[in-house]
């Protein structure tokens, strides 16, 4: 684990109707579900005042690519709702593939013995904690950083 980071992290999955967001403690032990926010004008707003209450060292938000590795309309989505944050907030965001995360999530909670209908606002928040948690053991198993990391805001000219 030498090249472990420490600090809290958030994720973000985002989706077209909700974004679901977990954390993880500082030493990167447990990834939790945080809570889902409704997609609308308020979202970003809500992210910055979950990044001033946790304070942490970056936000992980998932790249949705399909699983023959091409980008499709929900990449396009995450880019730009990544791009949008990243103006917002002075912390650094790493986009990071989650091909698998919401299948997984889904499938966690129908072995947990959740059916889908009544799990819609929790899967968002399990999602976010399929990312957080492969975001952190790719970190904990190679020493590097997850995903790649997007480049900080242009300053005006």
């Amino acid at each position: 684990m030498s090249g472990f980071r420490r600090g809290i992290r958030l994720a973000v999955d985002v989706g077209k109707a909700r974004v679901g967001v977990a954390q993880c403690d500082p030493d990167g032990m447990l990834a939790t579900p945080t809570e889902t926010v409704a997609r609308g004008d308020g979202t970003i707003g809500r992210l910055i005042d979950l990044v001033r209450e946790v304070s942490p060292i970056e936000v992980i938000v998932g790249l949705p690519i399909n699983l023959r590795g091409e980008r499709t309309a929900s990449t396009e989505d995450a880019e730009s709702f990544a791009h949008e944050l990243r103006e917002r907030i002075g912390v650094p965001i790493r986009m990071l593939d989650e091909r698998l995360s919401t299948v997984s999530a889904h499938s966690a909670l129908r072995a947990s013995g959740r059916n889908t209908r009544s799990s819609r606002t929790i899967v968002d928040q399990v999602a976010a904690v399929v990312l957080l948690q492969q975001a952190l053991d790719i970190e904990k198993s190679t020493g590097r950083p997850p995903g790649a990391l997007l480049p900080p805001a242009e300053e005006p000219a």
